[in-house]
């Protein structure tokens, strides 16, 4: 399992000519790509997506291209032939009209600007794809190294909380039912202070104490919690991206957590479900960083 933040680097060499790639990954949802690149690699941008496809699912990645030709290229030189005879016209002309010596010399007419083109052979678009492919593969190869150490970083840290949920939720099933009895015992106080001797109608009672038994009761927000966390070590131990669905499990976590929070009547359950929110709040944003 891999996070989503990371650097990978490759350098790629053909032909006298070097090829140096770069990637930086963060969070995202999807896989989202950013380019900055020489132009001459306009043309080669499916093989950059492809080859992040390839060993990515989400993040936002830059990609960063450096190309140099470390070789001397084969170079040649062009004559523009109707310029040059144009200057040559031009000299007689001005000879003849202003009756001066024609001093225009070869040299002369080299130097002149646009007579003499110098042409560099033009990149083989062939070999700039393969260094390109070659150059992608071992940079992402390099970036989910280094995903793969914060990855587990992140996985430690997220197994360590959902630990203590467990903790925190066999501490709100031992706390659960005193409440019951707690509130059965307070309501019994009052009315006898409020009734003062009168008998107490034992069926009214009851049914007061079984109203609020079943309006604070949280048996079903605990047995779900106890199917999260299984589901969650599950998920946790996979070797598959599991960002998104973890995301969405972590929003059941926080849904029964407020639950709890929301029928609790008694001040050490509320405690312990605030807590609990704290820890699950804690891997949601963790969560964020998996890939």
């Amino acid at each position: 399992m891999n996070s989503m933040t990371g650097y990978g680097k490759a350098v790629v060499t053909k032909e006298g000519r070097e090829l140096c790639v770069e990637l930086k990954s963060v969070n995202h949802r999807f896989l989202d790509i950013s380019t900055k690149i020489p132009r001459m690699f306009i043309s080669c941008e499916d093989v950059i997506r492809s080859g992040l496809s390839k060993g990515l699912s989400r993040g936002h990645v830059d990609v960063y291209l450096n190309y140099t030709v470390t070789d001397v290229v084969p170079k040649t030189i062009e004559v523009d032939f109707a310029l040059a005879e144009g200057y040559l016209n031009a000299a007689a002309s001005l000879k003849e009209r202003f009756g001066i010596t024609n001093d225009f010399s070869l040299t002369a007419l080299m130097r002149t600007q646009d007579v003499l083109q110098v042409k560099q052979e033009e990149e083989s678009e062939e070999i700039l794809r393969q260094m390109l492919s070659e150059g992608i593969d071992k940079a992402v190869e390099a970036l989910n190294v280094m995903r793969k150490a914060e990855g587990k970083k992140l996985v430690d840290d997220i197994s360590a909380r959902i630990d203590n949920i467990e903790g925190l939720l066999a501490k709100i099933k031992q706390a659960a039912p005193v409440v019951v009895s707690e509130y059965r015992a307070k309501l019994q106080q009052r009315m006898a202070e409020v009734l003062e001797g009168v008998e107490v109608d034992e069926a009214k009672f009851l049914n007061e104490v079984a109203f609020f038994t079943d309006k604070c009761n949280i048996d079903e927000e605990i047995t779900r919690l106890d199917t999260h966390i299984a589901h969650a070590r599950k998920l946790l131990g996979s070797d598959e991206p599991i960002g998104r669905k973890l995301d969405f499990l972590i929003q059941e976590f926080n849904r029964e957590a407020n639950t709890i929070c929301s029928k609790s009547n008694n001040a050490q359950l509320t405690d312990i479900a605030l807590t609990l929110k704290n820890e699950i709040e804690k891997i949601r944003e963790q969560v964020q960083n998996l890939e």
